[in-house]
This record gives C-alpha cells, structure tokens and sequence, in this order.
C-alpha cells in the first residue's frame, strides 16, 4: 500500500527510514493537521490541490508530502531547485503526463526548496499546474510573498509550518526508539528521561535535527547486558560542538534580528540580551550585531541620547581589536546601553520626511543668500548677497533668516521628543522660532493682500 516507503536502496537516513505512513503517525503540525483543520479536512474529503508550505528545517515538508500522495494513490516525483534547472523539470513533466495518460494516475511533483528557481523555471510549472498535470507542492523556508512569483502562488495555497514543540520532539524520539523501520540496534535502546531532554533540547525544534542526533547517539553507545546505553557522557560527547539552529540566510536569521532590534527599540535589555546572545549562539557574524547596533542607536535613540551612536561604535571598535570571545563583551555592553537609554526616532523620521519631500517635488534652486561667491562675477550677480553670518548676531542667531528655498520656507521635519537630550533641543528651537517671529528682520517678508 505504501511503496515508496518499502523501497530498499542501500543505506538510508534515519529520518527517511522512519518517515510516517499515517496521519496519525505524522507528529507535529495540528493547527493545519488536527481534526477539522484546512489541510486535513481537504485531504479527508480527496480535494487534492497545489500548495507551499513554508516552514524552518527539519519540521516534516519532505514527509508531508510524500504522506498526501499515499494518501491520495497520486505517483510520488521529487525535484531540488539546488540541483536541478529545466532539463529536469520538462523530464518530471513528460513522466507525470506519460503516467496519466497510460494508468491514469496523478502525479505530486514536490520541489524542494522551490525559492530557489528563478522566474521562469517557477513559470515552467504554471500552465502544468493549471490543466492538472501535477499536483505541485513546494517547500521553502522562506517567505513566498518574497520568493515566489505571483502566477504561482495564485494557483497553490500557502501553509506554514512550524518548529517542533519539546513534547512533540519528546514523542517523535519514543517513536522512533520502538520503529519497525529504524533498524538502530538490535538490542533494546536505553536512555533515561535527562538524557532525553537534552537531545530534544539540542534539536531546537527540528525534527530531521533530532532523528540525526539520536543515530549517532545510538552509534556512540555501548552495550550492556540490558541493551545499548545512551547515558550522560555518551550525550556529552555528542553535543559538545553542536550549534543550535540558525539559519544564516533564512527567515530565521531576519527573525531574531528583527526581535533583537524591537527589543532595544522596546526597552527591554535583558530581552536584547538574550536575542543578541541566541544569535551569537548560533553562529551569526558578530561583525553583523556591530553593524545593526549602530544603526538602531541613530534610529531608535538618535538626539535622545548622542552617546549612543559613540557606544555602538566603540563596541564596533572593540570587537574588531580583540576579537572572539573578549569583544563579545562590548557588543554586550553596547545592547544594555541602547535598550536603557531614552528612545527618539525623531532623526529618523525627519530624514524619511525630508527624503520624501526631495523625491517628489522641484527642484528648487539655492537662493542668492544662500550662494557661495568666489569669484568677481559671481559678487556681481548677488551671490551670496544679504547673507548673514550667523557669529555677528546677536546669541549667534540670525533671527527672521530662513535657508530654505521661499516655496518651502515654512518647512519642518525635525520634531524632537520630551525625552532625554531632545528635551533641551526643543526648548531651544522653540526658543528660537519665537525670536524669528518677532525679528524686524525677515527673510521672506510676508506679502500684503
């Protein structure tokens, strides 16, 4: 009944050799799975159709895939957008219409890592999909609205997976230990409940992760007359070099990023901290948190708190003069600055409204003030006439002047908060548009009706 799971091909990975035959089988996944959820209703009702599920690695697409084609007695092909380009998808075309055509038997072409594909080789799909030819199920770990064309996402729906909770992780491992299929020892596999969780807790979420870690955790045993022990030195042994899972590229690096910037944005440095430290953990370019901390101390703190910007660059500094592990430190004390210091996006929203107006309206000459003048001819045609300079004022302060062109003499973009420095910053711009207004000196005098 399930021949593409009785196939025998040599060695085989202990995630393709346990793989589900069953919905009840199949572990994770209820909020599309569970009864009376989208996909499984479909499926129970034979409404098969094109999707993309869209999920981290390791949380059963492969295997779902392969599960709604036994399910559905629909032909099972395979393609991998990393090693394959138009000669084999017009190959798994011809085999999927050759194999409706003679036995009358639908084909589920799965394409892994579909984002991949360029434009037209996702194009190539789209009128295969539309007559019927395949059923087309694609999986990527990135976001589709992004990756994928919209003819093609048009045609499939879209179903997000996600990682593996510790329980569900817990069952897949008690499953796996008593699988027909593993063919891990002959002998009984004994580990105890510690050693368990903290497999689960190394797979992070990621089943395939697991699946691996429990083969070679089987492999590093020993035996006993009660069977193969995996205790805390074999485990030990194991998870001495493992990472936890990062996807450098991927949804789950522009995930954390973005929690670790909301988090200095927020406020909250034990947060940052541990965002910062989950990055560092997984593998991430330290040279990159150096990068993205500077850029939120000018976006997020900016005036508030000037030393932000120096503290970000110094723990930039200090990273590249030390290295790994000591400049960690700096990077460290550089996110508990950021996350206590008073907040202001006023810069940032200033340059966004100052770059909008640039983009969309004239552009509107300097004014003769305005204008450097170094030459004879240039004086002579009122460059730099009735300039004002600023150090001869009053207070150093050229109240009723105005460097704007006159269309945009009124214009402002910089609007400081009642937080931190800015709070003195806007006490003195209020405190000098008062003096513009009662200056006998303007400008841009206003004109009489």
């Amino acid at each position: 009944m399930f021949p593409e799971f009785e196939r025998d091909e040599g060695y085989r990975p202990l995630a393709d050799r346990v793989r589900p035959r069953s919905l009840d089988e199949y572990i994770g996944q209820q909020h599309i799975l569970g009864a009376g959820c989208a996909l499984r209703t479909a499926l129970e009702a034979g409404k098969l159709h094109s999707m993309i599920f869209w999920g981290p690695p390791g949380v059963g697409k492969t295997s779902l895939a392969r599960l709604i084609s036994t399910l559905s007695d629909a032909r099972f092909d395979t393609l991998s957008a990393v090693l394959s380009g138009v000669k084999e998808i017009r190959a798994s075309i011809d085999a999927a219409k050759q194999a409706r055509a003679i036995n009358g038997i639908a084909t589920v072409l799965f394409v892994d890592e579909v984002h991949r594909f360029n434009k037209s080789q996702q194009d190539a799909f789209l009128p295969f999909v539309e007559d019927g030819t395949v059923v087309f199920i694609g999986a990527t770990t990135e976001n589709p609205s992004f990756e994928l064309n919209s003819a093609l996402l048009s045609r499939a729906r879209v179903y997000t997976l996600k990682s593996l909770s510790d329980e569900e992780l817990q069952s897949l491992l008690q499953q796996t230990l008593t699988h027909p299929k593993a063919d891990l020892h002959r002998d009984p596999i004994i580990i105890g409940p510690e050693q368990a969780a903290q497999l689960v807790s190394a797979a992070d979420g990621d089943a395939r992760r697991l699946l691996n870690l429990i083969e070679v955790a089987v492999d590093l045993g020993y035996d006993t007359p009660e069977g193969r022990m995996i205790d805390a030195d074999v485990v030990s042994q194991l998870l001495k070099q493992s990472l936890r899972r990062f996807d450098k590229g991927g949804d789950v690096f522009y995930d954390q990023i973005s929690a670790l910037h909301k988090s200095v944005r927020g406020s909250a440095p034990d947060a940052a901290l541990y965002w910062m430290v989950r990055m560092l953990d997984g593998g991430c370019d330290p040279l990159y948190i150096a990068r993205r901390l500077v850029r939120m101390a000018s976006e997020d703190i900016g005036n508030a708190d000037p030393r932000a910007l120096s503290m970000a660059m110094d723990a930039w500094d200090m990273l590249e003069r030390l290295g790994l592990p000591e400049g960690e430190l700096g990077l460290a004390q550089a996110v508990v600055y950021l996350a206590c210091a008073p907040k202001s996006n006023a810069v940032y929203s200033a340059y966004k409204a100052a770059r909008n107006l640039v983009e969309n309206t004239p552009s509107h000459g300097v004014p003769m003030h305005l204008r450097n003048a170094p030459t004879k001819l240039m004086k002579d045609l009122d460059y730099g006439a009735e300039y004002r300079y600023a150090h001869d004022e009053s207070d150093a302060y050229a109240a009723g002047e105005n460097y704007f062109p006159p269309e945009l003499q009124h214009t402002q973009f910089y609007y400081p908060v009642e937080r931190g420095l800015e709070i003195k910053i806007k006490a003195k711009l209020e405190h000098l548009r008062e003096c513009d207004k009662h200056s006998t000196i303007q400008r841009y005098p206003k004109k009489t009706p």
